[in-house]
């Protein structure tokens, strides 16, 4: 089987469920979770709190890049955050559909 991954994306409210759409319909990724989470960072130079999406976005690993570009495409931010995490272990039967649901 190929590697999978786990992406994460903060995301504004109004722009995670087209992100996750077009990962779905582009055959990207096999599944997107929106969660909201409240995130606190510095942005040039000063403090920033912003309610935002949490898409958390399963696929495989040699699909990454593509999946980078598409969110670049579509996210707002000058600087999204965009993190890719292997997934090293999970229940066999739907790690085989993750893998298979991805072109």
């Amino acid at each position: 089987m190929d590697e999978l991954v786990v992406i994460l994306c903060a995301a504004p409210l109004d722009q995670s469920e087209e992100i996750a759409k077009a990962l779905i319909e582009e055959r990207l990724a096999t599944c997107v979770n929106i969660t909201g989470v409240k995130s606190y960072f510095r942005w040039e130079g000063g403090f920033c709190a912003e309610k935002e999406d949490l898409l958390i976005i399963k696929t495989r690993k040699d699909r990454t890049k593509e999946i980078i570009s598409k969110i670049a495409e579509l996210h707002s931010y000058e600087v999204p955050e965009i993190l890719a995490l292997p997934i090293i272990k999970g229940y066999d039967r739907y790690l085989e559909w993750v893998g298979g649901e991805v072109r």
